[in-house]
Formats: structure tokens, C-alpha cells, sequence
């Protein structure tokens, strides 16, 4: 028996395997083409060789495997299975005792292996080829188009350079009524114009220059206009030439490298581990930034209140050195001797007025004191609740001041809020692309894994094998799984979801589509048994009343 089920497991795996092999080319060559389409009219025209174009294809097949792996592994289930489940040899294994679930087992195992090479291709393939394409892309972005000089149509592919060509003889070589213009002493004021009646242009032996040979024509130069005794001069000359020679450098035709530095950062060209550090510096810088605006935010209140206690004191101290001058002016020092009688009965019967009066302590009868000793803000028992009380005590001018800096306090704090605001929003945007990343290497990865438990139970269900029926139920769930992606990378960076579970939902939404098939199909239900199960009792009922 056990020698008969590793006969089965072998049966199943060579049956897989070359479906499986044909499914991942075909897919990853729709993929590349697919998404090569994107970049063609940036490519078109600008002379990219053979070998760079392989070498474009190449690295972007690379990046599309992770893409392709789950089709294949769907496609391929579907029609082992369906073929199997046709040719009646799935009834025939459960009647001699293997169920569904034990015909999938050998295909788990490799399904398993081939996400374990996905996610291997994903953290760290993908990364390195992603960097390689994105950079010759962006070198071919930066090349000049192919030199191309066309009749009647002025050219300004050469730096500082137009060129009108009147008529192209069918050689390619040969030209008539020429005419170049010198842009590049323009900004000094000097305009220098070519016309020659015929000529040639070919390029050099080593293909590194563009020879233009002109015959018969007249140079004209138009030198900057110079003041000469009062009066502004404006030279022109010509000359004629029977043959005159232009040679241009063709290097910025070449193709330049860029240095792939420059794009190491970008978060599809980063490993797990890398991600991470990433996703980490991330969340420091904007704890950081909070932290920081807090501080300016108390920096702003700390200056308000330090003016304020500064007013306060002044206040404080103007108010004692009044009442230290009356006290000098009223009081009478006991070192003064009396000079005469005279002066001693004044002095009596100034202390007999004086009964009547209270006496001078260092009291002040004022309020003013009170009022600034209750809005001292340094006090213990300061309430904020009496600011309005405060602005009210003080002088308008004061009061003006005050309400004046407190308005250009309110504004820098909301200003320098709104400009956070904003700065958070496109590093958590980031960050949520970052995150995301993370976890879509994982969740592509067990896609399949997960996409057997589809494509096993629909071929049993189906009963069908080939590419019809496969294909077109293929296409269905992974354009459902693709829409899900799509749709759960949006909201997360929209900030409806966050970004870990939006990355994982394409696998929580159809892996369990994937148990309720395999559930089906081991318990044989046909497709018109599982449409029945699914349909509403009551439209049965409608339908049996028609």
C-alpha cells in the first residue's frame, strides 16, 4: 500500500510539473510584456541596442516572477486535477481509499517549496534587479533621441546648434540648402548663421563625430553692439567660403551610467532586513518631529509667561519705589535737632495733627499691590481663569501689547502645527508604502501555497482538464486576488486600514474561499449541486412555481 501511494505522489508531481513549467513562462512573459508596454515610448527612438534590451527584459523578468509563480500553481492544479477528475481516476483513488485531501498532499509539499522560492526571489532577487532596471530606465530617460535630420524641419538635437535642411538626396549623404544657426554666443549678443547651397554629412571612422561639410555658401556674423563717440554701432559680417567644415561631438548621444546609489533607498529595492531599519528610522524621525514641535509649542508659552512676570515685577518695583519716596517725604527722622523754641512747637503741634491720621506703615493702602501679587504667575495659587481679569487691570496700551503678542504666539504655534500636519501625512504615506512592502514579500509568497487549495478542488469540481476550463477560472481568482492587492494598498495609504493587515487581506479573503472548495470537492458536489446550495430557499421555491 505505502509502495502504491509513493507511486501516486510521483504519478501526481510529474503530472504538475510540466504544466506548471509551460504556465510560468507563458505568465511571466505576459507579465514583462505587459508592463515593458508601459516604458515603450520612452524607449522608441532613442536607440537602445539588442543587448540592453535583454538586459531590460532580463531584470524585469526577475521582478515578475513573484507575480507569475501563483498563476502557474493555479493554472496547473486546475488541470492535473480536472484531468484526472475526467478521466474518472480521482473516483477510482477514493474508492480504493485516498481522499482529496491525501491526493494533495505531495503537491502541498512542492507548492510549499515553490513559495519558499518566491519569497528567497522576493527579499533578494527582486531588490537587486529592480535597482538595475530602474536605473537603465532612467539612463534611457535622460539619452538624447537617435540624430535624425529630416527636410524642411529645423533640428536642435546638437547643444547650441539648429540645423534646416532644404532637400535630402536618397543616398542620405548628400544635402541642399543648408542653413545652421550658432546658439551658443546668443547670451553674449553674437548671432552666427551658416547657408550653403549643397554639402555633405557622414560621420567619422570611429563613429564618435558627425562631419558636416558644406559648399558655397556665405557666413554671416553679427558681433554685439558696441558704443563708439555717442553713438551705437552695429556691425554685421559676411563672408563666402566655397567649402567650410562643422564637426559635432556625438557623446551626448551616448548612453550614461548613473550612479544605482541614488536609487538604494526607494523601498521596492530594499530586503525584509533592510526594510525594517527602514520602517524603524521611520517611526523615530516622527517621534522626533512631535517631540520637537511640543518643545517650540512650550518655548512659545515660556516666552509669554516670562514677559508677563517681567511686567509684573516692573510693576512691583515701581509701585515700592513710590511708596519708599512718600514714606521719605512723611516721616520725620529723630536725628534732626530742634533749632529754637519756634521749632519745637511746631514740632508738638504737628504731632498733635498728626493723632488724627492713620499711621504710616509699610502697608499700602492701594489695591494695585493686591491685583499684581494675585496675577503673579510664579505664585502657587495662580489660576489661569483670571487672565481676562488681568488684561482688564492693566493699561490699554499694555493691554494692546500683550493681546498683540499672544495673537503672533497663536499664530506661529498653529503654524508651525499646520506644517507638521502635512509632514506627517507624507512620512506616514511613506512609511505605509514601506510597511506594506514588508509583508506583500510574505503574502505573495503563501499566495502559492494558498492558490492549490483553489485550483486542486475547482478541477475536481469541473471535471475538466486542457486550457479551456483551467484558464478561465484561473483568470477569475487571480484577477480577484490582484484587485484585492491593488484595492488594499489604496485604502492603506489612505489610512482607512493599516497597512499590515491590508497586505495580508488578499490571502485572508481567499484562502478561505480555497477550504470551502476543497470542502466541496471532497465531498464530490458537482457545480449544479453547489449552485443549488448557494441559491435562496425561497427563489427555489419561485422556481419550482414557474
Amino acid at each position: 500500500m505505502m509502495n502504491r501511494i509513493k507511486i501516486l505522489d510521483r504519478l501526481l508531481i510529474k503530472s504538475f510539473l510540466p504544466p506548471f513549467a509551460v504556465t510560468f513562462f507563458i505568465a511571466l512573459f505576459v507579465f514583462v510584456m505587459q508592463t515593458l508596454w508601459l516604458y515603450i515610448d520612452e524607449i522608441a527612438g532613442k536607440g537602445v541596442g539588442f543587448f540592453l534590451m535583454v538586459e531590460l527584459v532580463a531584470y524585469l523578468s526577475v521582478s515578475m516572477i513573484p507575480m507569475a509563480l501563483p498563476v502557474a500553481v493555479l493554472i496547473s492544479s486546475v488541470m492535473v486535477l480536472g484531468n484526472m477528475a475526467e478521466r474518472y481516476e480521482l473516483s477510482s483513488m477514493k474508492s480504493a481509499g485516498i481522499s482529496l485531501w491525501r491526493t494533495m498532499r505531495p503537491l502541498m509539499i512542492l507548492t510549499m517549496g515553490i513559495s519558499v522560492f518566491s519569497f528567497f526571489c522576493s527579499n533578494y532577487f527582486i531588490p537587486v534587479s529592480n535597482l538595475k532596471f530602474k536605473s537603465r530606465l532612467y539612463d534611457i530617460r535622460r539619452q538624447k533621441p537617435t540624430l535624425s535630420l529630416e527636410e524642411s524641419t529645423f533640428n536642435d538635437d546638437f547643444q547650441g546648434y539648429s540645423i534646416r535642411i532644404g532637400d535630402k538626396l536618397p543616398d542620405n549623404q548628400t544635402i541642399r540648402n543648408v542653413l545652421l544657426y550658432d546658439d551658443q554666443s546668443a547670451g553674449q549678443g553674437r548671432l552666427l548663421a551658416v547657408m550653403a547651397d549643397s554639402g555633405q554629412m557622414y560621420g567619422s571612422a570611429d563613429g564618435k563625430y558627425f562631419v558636416m561639410h558644406f559648399f558655397n555658401g556665405h557666413q554671416y556674423l553679427e558681433p554685439k553692439p558696441v558704443l563708439k563717440e555717442g553713438k551705437r554701432n552695429k556691425p554685421f559680417m559676411r563672408a563666402k567660403f566655397e567649402e567650410w567644415t562643422k564637426v559635432f561631438d556625438l557623446d551626448e548621444f551616448e548612453l550614461d551610467r548613473t550612479d544605482e546609489a541614488l536609487f538604494k533607498s526607494h523601498y521596492s529595492m530594499l530586503s525584509n532586513r533592510q526594510l525594517a531599519q527602514a520602517i524603524d528610522s521611520i517611526d523615530r524621525d516622527i517621534a522626533q518631529r512631535i517631540a520637537k514641535n511640543a518643545e517650540q509649542v512650550q518655548r512659545q508659552y515660556y516666552l509669554l509667561e516670562k514677559r508677563l512676570n517681567d511686567q509684573l515685577r516692573q510693576q512691583r518695583f515701581e509701585e515700592n519705589r513710590k511708596r519708599d519716596l512718600m514714606n521719605s517725604l512723611t516721616t520725620i527722622p529723630d536725628s534732626i535737632p530742634a533749632a529754637d523754641s519756634r521749632n519745637k512747637q511746631a514740632g508738638k503741634l504737628l504731632s498733635q495733627d498728626r493723632k488724627g491720621l492713620p499711621p504710616i506703615t509699610d502697608k499700602q493702602p492701594d489695591t494695585l499691590e493686591k491685583k499684581v501679587r494675585v496675577f503673579d504667575l510664579s505664585d502657587k495659587d495662580f489660576n489661569p481663569a483670571v487672565y481676562s481679569s488681568f488684561i482688564e487691570s492693566l493699561p490699554k496700551q499694555l493691554r494692546t501689547e500683550y493681546l498683540g503678542k499672544a495673537k503672533m504666539s497663536i499664530k506661529s504655534v498653529l503654524d508651525q502645527s499646520l506644517n507638521l500636519q502635512s509632514n506627517l501625512k507624507r512620512i506616514r504615506e511613506n512609511r505605509v508604502k514601506y510597511v506594506f512592502e514588508f509583508h506583500s514579500k510574505f503574502s505573495f509568497a503563501l499566495a502559492c501555497f494558498i492558490f492549490l487549495f483553489v485550483g486542486a478542488p475547482m478541477g475536481a469540481i469541473v471535471r475538466k482538464g486542457g486550457f479551456g476550463w483551467p484558464l478561465l477560472i484561473s483568470i477569475v481568482f487571480f484577477m480577484l486576488f490582484i484587485i484585492i492587492s491593488i484595492f488594499s494598498k489604496n485604502i492603506a495609504e489612505r489610512f482607512v486600514i493599516e497597512a499590515t493587515p491590508a497586505a495580508w487581506m488578499n490571502c485572508m479573503i481567499i484562502f478561505p474561499m480555497g477550504l470551502l472548495l476543497t470542502f466541496w470537492a471532497m465531498r464530490d458536489q458537482s457545480l449544479q449541486q453547489i449552485a443549488d446550495s448557494l441559491i435562496p430557499t425561497n427563489w427555489k421555491w419561485w422556481r419550482k412555481a414557474e
